[in-house]
């Protein structure tokens, strides 16, 4: 019986051990594949909305030429119509690591560009004038220097990026879903995701809470500039 216990135990330290080291978290493209098949695509869309709203009045503001745009984490592909509507869009398209997503986006809009991907990794084939990023980008292990390859490779010079989160230090009613969903998150402050994209070479940073009420800090909304090359 001492045998059986010391191997109960054994066996449930090798679990926490695992549960501690996030070995066994699943991926939050997993996650949201599962999602758009139970059609939770449409709550997603119905909730970040507001939100989204201020993020597209920022990009878009000044706007008086034609432009490209990515949706970064595009799920069905909502702010990607969105663009394509501005009577100045010439082209956006949609990245996104869940299979059923990017289906339910193509299927939704044939016409359209969503591309299949996992970032870090994926990139797109030309540089594109606005980035739009809506709770995506803190899923990655190193957001932080994800910034510099967005600089670096995804946008012209001049571009702008505009960046939403939910999860982030100074709102504490998110720091329970790394554990409730089980994926992994990465939890930065206000101050570390300015410096992150003023580090990564971009000018103009400026960082809002938007939604706030009580219990909820509101959606984190960073804007920043990729500087002109002469």
């Amino acid at each position: 019986m001492q045998g059986i216990e010391c191997s109960f135990r054994h066996a449930y330290i090798q679990r926490q051990a695992l549960l501690d080291t996030g070995m066994n978290q699943r991926k939050a493209t997993e996650v949201f594949h599962e999602w758009a098949e139970k059609g939770k695509d449409a709550g997603m869309e119905r909730g970040h909305a507001p939100s989204v709203d201020v993020m597209l009045n920022l990009l878009l503001e000044g706007i008086d030429k034609p432009f490209s745009a990515i949706d970064i984490g595009c799920g069905n592909g909502w702010v990607v119509r969105k663009f394509a509507e501005h009577p100045l869009c010439d082209n956006a398209s949609g990245i996104d690591g869940a299979v059923a997503m990017v289906e339910k986006a193509r299927e939704i809009d044939p016409n359209g560009t969503y591309c299949l991907g996992q970032l870090p990794e994926w990139s797109p084939e030309q540089p594109v004038d606005l980035i739009h990023s809506m709770e995506c980008l803190y899923y990655l292990k190193q957001p932080i220097d994800f910034l510099r390859n967005i600089h670096d490779n995804w946008m012209k010079s001049g571009g702008k990026m505009v960046i939403g989160m939910d999860h982030y230090k100074e709102n504490p009613e998110s720091h329970d879903w790394p554990q409730s969903l089980n994926v992994h998150m990465t939890t930065l402050s206000i101050d570390t995701w300015v410096k992150g994209l003023e580090d990564a070479g971009f000018e103009d940073v400026k960082a809002i809470q938007t939604g706030a009420k009580e219990g909820w800090n509101g959606t984190l909304v960073l804007s920043a500039i990729k500087p002109h090359r002469p």
